[in-house]
């Protein structure tokens, strides 16, 4: 993996190729992920965003080509060392799209404390920690509460909150808005708005442009598993040839009362989840 020193970047993408089988879910993609940036990769089902995010935190690895994190090549063999594993996932969360992927203990609170404990804090520190994240998240008081209990909204801050209770340097967000409802869709919002900067890294999957340049300081385009485009948020939405390209806007058709039919992007993208 030649080449992947640089320290500017969090991460560094280089001809990256993973597949399910016999489909291409990356075919050579390459991209870098500046530090202490809010990214969003943009891109319809099946594009390879929620894959590229999985081979970051080092759940997959790449068929061929590579990726490097703070200029260290993420191989398998590095995560047979203790030292090199606990230091990586200390410094990287992901938040699934599905919380119920993640929330597996018997209350909330143990949820929150779970990677904490697991990581030999001290209890005091644990429950410090734990106490001050479900106050920021809003979820204190459901610090008793089964997870499995709680409404769509409250899972999938419990499932942040996690994560979040770490301070991870680099937090990956699959699709985190997915599903909720405008409330509970706004905290997360104010939540991402607010986390990146201080030399913290946010990268978030999306395919819904409304919420772009809330969350995001620079954007990649993903189309069937290579980088179609990036740059600004502003810059992407404004390229509405691109958009449609990607499946990210349809055209949208009305007929006027003299009968005559326009056609016009529409902004908002087609729900598949």
């Amino acid at each position: 993996m030649v080449g992947i020193v640089s320290q500017a970047f969090v991460f560094e993408v280089r001809n990256v190729t993973y597949r399910y089988e016999s489909v291409a879910a990356l075919d050579g993609i390459s991209l870098s992920i500046e530090r202490g940036k809010r990214i969003a990769l943009l891109g319809a089902n099946g594009s390879g965003k929620s894959t590229l995010l999985r081979l970051l935190n080092a759940l997959h690895f790449p068929e061929s080509g590579g990726i490097a994190f703070n200029g260290q090549p993420l191989a398998r063999d590095a995560f047979d060392q203790d030292a090199f594993a606990f230091a990586f996932r200390s410094r990287v969360g992901l938040v699934f799209q599905s919380p119920e992927v993640q929330l597996f203990n018997p209350t909330v609170f143990d949820e929150v404390a779970f990677a904490p404990l697991h990581l030999g804090w001290p209890r005091t520190r644990i429950e410090a920690a734990v106490a001050e994240i479900l106050g920021k998240m809003e979820i204190a008081h459901l610090r008793d509460r089964p997870p499995h209990r709680l409404s769509g909204g409250e899972k999938k801050r419990v499932a942040l909150a996690s994560v979040l209770v770490m301070n991870p340097e680099v937090l990956l967000l699959d699709e985190p808005t997915a599903g909720l409802d405008p409330r509970s869709e706004s905290q997360i919002i104010d939540m991402l708005m607010s986390w990146g900067g201080d030399g913290r890294t946010v990268i978030t999957t999306t395919h819904d442009l409304g919420l772009v340049e809330d969350i995001a300081d620079y954007c990649f385009v993903l189309q069937a598993g290579k980088v179609a485009a990036e740059g600004l948020p502003g810059e992407v939405l404004r390229d509405v040839a691109l958009l449609e390209r990607a499946n990210l806007i349809h055209a949208h058709r009305h007929r006027h009362a003299s009968g005559v039919i326009h056609s016009h992007p529409h902004t908002h993208p087609h729900r598949h989840d």
